[in-house]
């Protein structure tokens, strides 16, 4: 097994001229480490061209993944150019690459490393480390950086995710480079590709630019939306509470939308900003003159509260009554001046209103409890009084009926409902004395125009009492009340004079 070192060599050297090569120290034993040799690292296409004088015609391309650990590393020396620089051991077995370096390359009988290519086999070194099979493994993985390289650059151009200049630029590096490459792999292919994304560039990049202006347009469109959602809102909306977080929802959009130029971002931005003022002045004068109303209304009402109050003590039922109604009416039509106030106004006036109707209705338990009294005092006089005979005592029963009708009118009001019942009772006894006076009487009552004309004044005057009682107004019932006792005076008197 060959233990020595490892050189890389240019296509126009002799790899078979031993001045180029190292020999291998005899004395080295398995673990000797070659004089120089520096900690072990992986192999570069750098150190490549150090060990290859004539690398320097041609960069070779950084490589884009980290080497394995167990690559041999290589070490420049001290010496001349010509000499290769010397490296540890290698390892007894090869180690594997990611591409078939067997069938890209080889190593002869003397160690040199051979690429396959279009044009022919191509020197890219000398192994004299180990195994053939190590020495292809590591050139094979020279080509495995560059393929990486390549495989990244033709990712970032198909996802338009660098600048396709820089992309270019790399590439054609690359596809310079690569021919030469002192690695073992499809080199041709891979120079193919690096050609081909020289090629494709431009097309990519149209492609990207055309990819971004849409993707602007189509941010530029979202923020015409929005800024047009704004402006209808400004110019339209009253739900003033849903369309101010409307319009606050509508920033928190506009601040996730990238992409567009400044000029025309501000541009549109000027146009929201505009609409969102403008609704903000919109709004802003729509509670002002809310304000407004509401102190008017407020003034209103607290005026509405001062009359009920005024009226909350009067004891005149009906019209008091009246005007109360009218107050309530009045206070439906002012507007609300808002939740917390108006229920405070509301209260108020409703307690001044209370007072009054409480009162008026105590007043009507107790005349409720007096008509109730006077009704039964009423009964009894009409019992007294359906007793009486005119048959047999005719002046008698009609002293005793003139005394029970005083002593009835006298008594005062009695509920509504029991009103035409006494009185028709009233009537009918008057009517049975009436009608015995009639009866035994000379000269009768229809030769009389006096008698009969009373007699009419007083149906007249008992029709308006019944009128009155049924209206509960008490002053038309005193009053009605009063003329019928002044019109039976007068037929009294008329029917006296009569029988004379």
């Amino acid at each position: 097994m060959r233990r020595g070192t490892l050189r890389c060599v240019s296509s126009t050297e002799n790899p078979g001229d031993g001045s180029q090569q190292v020999p291998t120290p005899e004395t080295a034993g398995p673990d000797a480490v070659t004089p120089d040799a520096g900690t072990p690292a992986a192999p570069t296409p750098e150190a490549a061209a150090l060990a290859d004088p004539t690398a320097d015609a041609a960069p070779v391309a950084e490589p884009t993944t980290e080497p394995t650990a167990e690559t041999p590393a290589e070490v420049p020396a001290e010496a001349a150019p010509e000499q290769a620089a010397p490296v540890p051991h290698a390892p007894e077995t090869a180690v594997a690459a990611t591409s078939d370096p067997a069938q890209w390359g080889r190593v002869d009988d003397e160690g040199t490393v051979y690429v396959r290519t279009a044009d022919g086999e191509r020197a890219v070194g000398s192994w004299q480390a180990g195994e053939p099979a190590a020495g292809l493994a590591h050139f094979a993985r020279r080509y495995d950086d560059l393929a990486t390289e390549v495989s990244l650059l033709e990712a970032r151009l198909k996802a338009h995710t660098g600048n396709p200049s820089e992309i270019k630029t790399k590439a054609q590096a690359l596809a310079e480079t690569i021919p030469t490459a002192t690695a073992v792999g499809d080199l041709d292919g891979l120079a193919a590709r690096a050609r081909a994304m020289v090629e494709t560039a431009d097309s990519a990049a149209a492609e990207s630019r055309a990819e971004k202006a849409a993707a602007r347009a189509a941010q530029v469109a979202r923020k015409e939306a929005l800024a047009a959602e704004a402006e209808q809102i400004a110019a339209e909306s009253t739900s003033w509470k849903a369309a101010g977080d409307r319009l606050k929802a509508i920033v928190e959009e506009w601040k996730t939308i990238r992409g567009i130029d400044r000029k025309t971002d501000e541009a549109l931005w000027t146009r929201f900003a505009a609409a969102r003022d403008a609704f903000g002045r919109r709004r802003g004068a729509h509670f002002a003159a809310l304000d407004a109303q509401r102190g008017e209304a407020r003034a209103a009402k607290q005026e509405l509260i001062a009359e009920a109050q005024r009226l909350s003590a009067s004891t005149d039922w009906g019209p008091t009554s009246a005007a109360m109604r009218s107050l309530m009416d009045r206070w439906k039509a002012v507007p609300r001046t808002g939740r917390d106030g108006d229920d405070d106004l509301w209260k108020q006036f409703r307690a001044a209103q209370d007072v009054f109707f409480s009162a008026r209705s105590e007043s009507d338990k107790a005349r409720n409890s007096e008509q109730a009294a006077n009704q039964q005092a009423k009964e009894e006089l009409l019992a007294e009084a359906e007793k009486l005979d005119p048959s047999t005592d005719l002046r008698g029963a009609q002293a005793a009926l003139r005394r029970i009708q005083e002593r009835y009118d006298a008594i005062g009001h009695v509920p509504r409902g029991a009103m035409r019942s006494l009185e028709d009772r009233m009537q009918a006894v008057e009517q049975r004395v009436r009608g015995a006076a009639d009866a035994g009487r000379v000269r009768t009552a229809p030769e009389n125009p006096m008698v009969t004309s009373m007699r009419a004044a007083v149906t007249k005057a008992e029709e308006q009492l019944a009128k009155a009682e049924a209206s509960g107004d008490a002053r038309r019932i005193s009053q009605a009340q009063a003329d019928l006792a002044t019109r039976r005076e007068w037929l009294a008197e008329a029917e006296k004079a009569a029988r004379r």
